[in-house]
C-alpha cells in the first residue's frame, strides 16, 4: 500500500508511472486526496470541540466552588452537548477513514524507473542468458511421458485422490524432489538465510499484509469455516513474521528461507501449457525473503538475483533472466526479475523464479518499520523475496534435458542428496 504522504506529494508522478502497469490512477488518486482533506477538516472540528470541552470542564469545578450553581449546571449541560457533537465528528472521521483505506488498498505499487512499458511477457526484456542450450533429439519425449515411463510421477493417481494439478511423486521421483528441496535449502543457509518452517495457512491480516488480499483471493484456497487461506507461497507467512514490528537499523539485513508446499487455484488455466508439471495447484518451493534498509534494497535485489542464478547454473540448465515490463509486473512489486529455463523436449522456456523488490509497499500494509540510530521517528522498511527455486518446472526441465537411452542423468550437485546417479 502506498504511503498517503507519498501520494499527496507525488500525485502526478504516481498517476503517470502507474500507466506502465496499465492502471488508470487519476480518479482514485484524486478521490484519496479529497477524502484526506475532508478527514483533516473533520478532525480539526473534533479537536476544536474537544479543546472547548476541556476548557469548560475545568471551569465547572471553579463555578461550583464559588457557589455559582446555576451557571455550573448550564456549563455541565453544554459539556453533554459537546460530547455528543464530538462523538458525531469521530464517527464521521471513522467513516472517511474506512472509505480512504478501501481506496488505498486498490492502488498498485509504483514501478521502478527501470521497468519498461509493455502489455505482456512478450515485452519483457532479456538482460542475460546463460548455460549451454540443449538441442532436442528426435527420440526425446516430454517429462509427463518420462514420468510414466520410469514410474516417478503419477498424474492420474493424483487426479484420483484429489484432482487435476495434484501429482503423486513416487520412488526415485520422490527422492529427486526431496533432493532438490534439501539442496536449495542448504544453498540458502550457506548464503546466510535463516531457515524457518512456517504455517501452511494464514489469516486475513497476513494475506492483507503481503498484498494477496484483497487482490488475489480468487487464486487462493479458502478454508471458509475458520476464515484461513492456504498459502500461495512461503513469502506470505515468512514476511508476516515481522508484521507490526519496529526494528533497529542494526538488525538489517534480515534473511529468511523456507521450504513449503504452495497452493494456487489457477482458475481458468487450461490447454497444452498446463500439461504435466507446467502448472499445478499444489507444488513445492524454496523461498528467500529479505527485510532491508531502503538505502540498500536494490543492491540486495541484485544479490538475490545472483543467488538464484548460481542455483540454476549449478544444475547445468540453460537459462535467461528477464526484467518484467509494466504489464507483466505484479500488483505489489516495484521491480521483478524472472528466471526461465529451457525445456528441450517441449522446446519452450519455463518460468522457475521471480525475484522482486516491493520497496515499502508491503511494509506499509504490515506496519513493518525501523528506527535509524539516534532517531525517534520510525521509517518503513523494504521487503524483497524470490523463488529459490520453484520445483515443478525445474524438475520438468531436468527430466527432459538429461534424458538418455539408458535413463535420466542426475545433476552432479544433487547426487549426494539422491544417493543415485541415474533414474532408470
Amino acid at each position: 500500500m502506498l504511503n498517503l504522504k507519498f501520494i499527496k506529494e507525488n500525485k502526478d508522478f504516481i498517476i503517470e508511472r502507474l500507466k506502465i502497469k496499465k492502471f488508470d490512477a487519476q480518479d482514485i488518486i484524486n478521490k484519496i486526496i479529497e477524502l484526506d482533506k475532508q478527514r483533516r477538516l473533520v478532525q480539526k472540528d473534533a479537536d476544536d470541540l474537544q479543546n472547548e470541552l476541556n476548557k469548560i470542564s475545568k471551569e465547572i469545578g471553579i463555578l461550583f466552588k464559588n457557589g455559582q450553581i446555576d451557571v455550573a449546571n448550564k456549563a455541565k449541560q453544554k459539556t453533554s452537548d459537546l460530547k455528543e457533537n464530538i462523538k458525531k465528528k469521530l464517527d464521521e472521521q471513522n467513516g472517511i477513514d474506512n472509505e480512504l483505506n478501501s481506496l488505498l488498498v486498490l492502488v498498485p505499487n509504483v514501478p521502478h524507473e527501470s521497468v519498461p512499458a509493455g502489455n505482456s511477457d512478450n515485452d519483457n526484456i532479456t538482460i542475460k542468458e546463460g548455460g549451454v542450450m540443449i538441442t532436442s533429439k528426435d527420440e526425446d519425449i516430454p517429462h509427463w511421458e518420462l514420468a510414466k515411463k520410469y514410474d516417478i510421477i503419477d498424474f492420474e493417481l493424483g487426479n484420483k485422490i484429489t484432482g487435476s494439478g495434484f501429482p503423486v511423486y513416487k520412488g526415485k521421483g520422490a527422492k529427486f524432489q526431496r533432493a532438490l528441496i534439501s539442496y536449495f535449502l542448504d544453498m540458502a543457509s550457506d548464503a546466510g538465510y535463516k531457515e524457518v518452517i512456517p504455517p501452511l495457512m494464514v489469516n486475513e491480516a497476513s494475506g492483507f499484509g503481503t498484498g494477496q488480499l484483497p487482490d488475489k483471493e480468487g487464486q487462493m484456497y479458502h478454508v471458509t469455516e475458520d476464515n484461513l487461506y492456504l498459502i500461495p507461497t512461503a513469502e506470505v507467512p515468512v514476511t508476516n513474521i515481522f508484521r507490526d514490528q519496529i526494528l533497529k537499523e542494526s538488525d538489517f539485513p534480515i534473511k529468511y528461507t523456507a521450504y513449503t508446499p504452495c497452493f494456487r487455484r489457477e482458475a481458468g488455466s487450461y490447454g497444452k501449457d498446463v500439461r504435466g508439471l507446467n502448472r499445478l495447484h499444489q507444488f513445492d518451493k524454496v523461498e528467500i525473503v529479505q527485510i532491508q534498509n531502503p538505502e540498500k534494497s536494490y543492491n540486495t535485489l541484485d544479490e538475490m538475483v545472483k543467488h538464484v542464478e548460481n542455483l540454476v547454473n549449478s544444475l547445468e540448465l540453460p537459462y535467461r533472466i528477464l526484467r518484467l515490463c509494466g504489464g507483466d509486473l505484479s500488483f505489489t512489486s516495484a521491480l521483478t526479475f524472472d528466471f526461465e529455463v529451457y525445456s528441450a523436449a517441449q522446446d519452450k522456456w519455463l518460468e522457475v523464479s521471480s525475484v522482486s523488490n516491493f520497496e515499502s509497499f508491503q511494509a506499509n500494509r504490515l506496519k513493518l518499520r525501523y528506527k535509524k540510530d539516534g532517531e525517534k521517528k520510525p521509517l518503513l522498511a523494504h521487503t524483497l523475496n524470490g523463488s529459490a527455486l520453484a520445483l515443478p518446472r525445474i524438475m520438468a526441465a531436468l527430466l527432459e534435458n538429461n534424458q538418455t537411452p539408458d535413463g535420466i542423468i542426475v545433476p552432479k550437485v544433487l547426487r549426494k542428496y539422491t544417493g543415485f546417479d541415474i533414474i532408470d
